[in-house]
């Protein structure tokens, strides 16, 4: 037996993990969640005129090492710079690479709805798609709870793309609580519903859905039956949280006990978080209970950090473990 374990822990692969800026507090966790994982660094520099003067050390260490990259694609200004170095480090004779880029910002753009519109997704899954390929093949790149799965096929067939869930961080918080056997799970629309649902089929659900009365669109219940229930709603983002709000209190209103929330991907575009901040609630009953979110978004975390009723489900122990696949 002991000879066996000998044998899987040798197996393990060392993976040297490199990573931008914003990322740094998620990577120090990564690398803490596992002792294969050795961090690497990068001179993030301009020139004056502002583009990217780079640098990645320890180029030569790393050759014939397993390499992986955590980005995070924030804003477009910080694209490019990240970019230039996925597209270097293959090219380091490195025996794999892995791109690990948590949230996958252009998700929600992926159709055309009219004529002239422009999805972006497509764009970046396609400029991913063209990631030169290291000695040991096509580079993986994880995502986590992309917004929409047929995204996938947008990928060329030179990455490989795997696609993780924050599904399980959620589930191992709900055990925690002490009210975890009345819980309920809620979900916004028939498209987060049709997203999560089959990763949360051990609870009672609530299915949300937003109608036309008159030039409004309002949210209502279409299934279930949250009275007396601690109701979670489950969705893969948020932006300004106006859905999120309206669920809320729809929920509270057909006699919830406590409404909280998760996402994957906490956005929260010109700090929208606010509203969800309890000094900035109308009272208890305006109040989510918990709102659960991972650290895919490395500013947004910094910026809510210890503000209830907001908490961080780290992605750290998922990666490390993705970056062993």
């Amino acid at each position: 037996m002991e000879v066996v374990v000998a044998k899987q822990q040798k197996a393990k692969k060392q993976i040297n993990l490199f990573y931008c800026s914003e990322c740094e507090e998620l990577a120090l966790k990564v690398a803490a969640s596992s002792d294969a994982i050795q961090l690497q660094s990068i001179n993030w520099r301009n020139f004056d005129d502002g583009f990217p003067n780079l640098f990645i050390n320890n180029a030569h260490d790393i050759r014939g090492q397993h390499v992986a990259f955590l980005a995070s694609f924030s804003s477009p200004s910080v694209i490019f710079e990240q970019i230039s170095v996925i597209f270097a480090l293959p090219k380091l004779f490195i025996a794999s690479f892995t791109l690990v880029l948590p949230f996958f910002p252009t998700g929600s753009f992926e159709r055309v709805e009219e004529e002239g519109d422009v999805a972006t997704a497509f764009t970046l899954a396609r400029i991913l798609s063209m990631i030169p390929k290291s000695r040991g093949g096509p580079t993986s790149v994880v995502i986590y709870d992309i917004h929409a799965l047929q995204e996938r096929f947008y990928f060329g067939d030179d990455v490989l793309p795997c696609f993780e869930t924050g599904i399980p961080l959620l589930l191992q918080r709900l055990r925690q609580l002490p009210d975890a056997g009345n819980i309920t799970i809620a979900f916004p629309d028939d498209g987060a519903w049709k997203r999560f649902h089959k990763l949360l089929l051990n609870f009672p659900m609530v299915v949300c859905a937003k109608v036309r009365e008159g030039d409004k669109r309002i949210v209502r219940i279409k299934e279930g039956n949250p009275e007396g229930r601690h109701v979670v709603i489950v969705d893969d983002l948020v932006q300004s949280g106006g859905t999120l709000r309206e669920c809320q209190k729809v929920l509270a209103a057909h006699g919830a006990a406590k409404v909280s929330a998760y996402v994957t991907h906490a956005v929260f575009p010109k700090q929208s978080y606010e509203r969800f901040t309890h000094t900035h609630s109308a009272g208890p009953a305006d109040q989510f209970a918990y709102f659960w979110i991972t650290d895919s978004c490395p500013q947004t975390v910094k910026a809510i950090s210890q503000q209830p009723p907001f908490e961080v489900l780290s992605l750290a122990g998922s990666i490390a473990d993705a970056l062993q696949i």
